[in-house]
């Protein structure tokens, strides 16, 4: 096998989220474990192609080879959840949850038509019938995964692509992006947001779980995991594309290896080979 700098490798993303409607939480040790635990069944690591280079000299040229390797690496932690600041990752909601709150408060609270820390509420229906209050609101952070600096380290060795996301930095948080997350416009204008079937997760109309469009905090779901899932796609899919109408820092670096990565590109849903998720809690 060649050196790290020769070897080509296919990129996907691994995106892991606490579900709402669940009071557990989850630390950085146990976010570890559980995806190291999971780490046969879903990295799928294994040889996809070969990669011929050309390389020249002033004494001529000669054509070197190494194998391509495609794999999934645990990019982000996707959490949703009920309220501003209440990240169930422990480490997170220690030292960003704070701070998220102030700044999403502070600068935006007297702009908003509803409180800013309203979230987890079900808006519609009677109290008597669960099924029936559908329109539900959830923040959401899509931070990086803790795993990533060992993957680096092994990467090194040309064992693994290195991941293109940096350990704890947060890439999306709902909080900071309030406005956005909170009102429609522009979303609405998006024609997968005017546009039944488009951008469904789910197959639509019988199977559908909801719509990844509008990217808000809203959805309607009488499910709490569902909606929580279509939350977390929606951050994938803000964080993994570059010029979005959000308050967001894009995943677009280089791995910074010196390995020839080919990333997935943006998160779609239902496309496998743009990435894929594991659940960490509930359990």
């Amino acid at each position: 096998m060649m050196s790290s700098g020769h070897l080509g490798f296919l990129l996907t993303v691994s995106l892991l989220f606490p579900v709402a409607g669940n009071t557990g939480t989850i630390t950085t040790p146990g976010i570890v474990a559980n995806t190291t635990a999971a780490a046969l069944s879903c990295m799928r690591w294994m040889p996809i192609g070969m990669c011929f280079w050309l390389r020249c000299s002033w004494s001529g040229c000669r054509v070197r080879t190494s194998i391509k390797i495609g794999h999934y690496n645990p990019d982000l932690v996707v959490s949703s959840y009920n309220e501003l600041g209440g990240n169930p990752w422990v480490e997170i909601r220690t030292t960003l949850g704070l701070a998220q709150k102030t700044a999403a408060t502070g600068l935006l609270g007297a702009l908003l038509p509803v409180p800013i820390d309203s979230a987890g509420n079900r808006t519609e229906g009677s109290a008597d019938k669960r099924d029936h209050k559908n329109l539900v609101f959830r923040e959401t952070d899509a931070i990086g995964h803790p795993l990533n600096s060992l993957s680096g380290i092994v990467a090194g060795v040309g064992l693994l692509c290195q991941s293109q996301t940096a350990s704890f930095f947060p890439y999306f948080q709902s909080g900071l992006d309030a406005l956005s997350w909170r009102q429609e416009v522009p979303e609405i204008f998006y024609p997968a947001s005017l546009l039944p079937g488009l951008r469904e997760i789910g197959t639509w109309p019988l199977q559908t779980w909801g719509g990844v469009y509008p990217r808000t905090g809203w959805t309607t779901q009488a499910e709490e995991p569902k909606a929580a899932a279509i939350n977390a796609q929606r951050a994938g899919d803000i964080a993994t594309r570059i010029g979005q109408p959000h308050i967001y820092i894009p995943i677009t670096g280089s791995s910074g290896s010196g390995q020839r990565v080919w990333p997935p590109g943006p998160l779609v849903e239902k496309d496998r080979r743009t990435g894929t998720w594991q659940m960490l809690v509930p359990r």
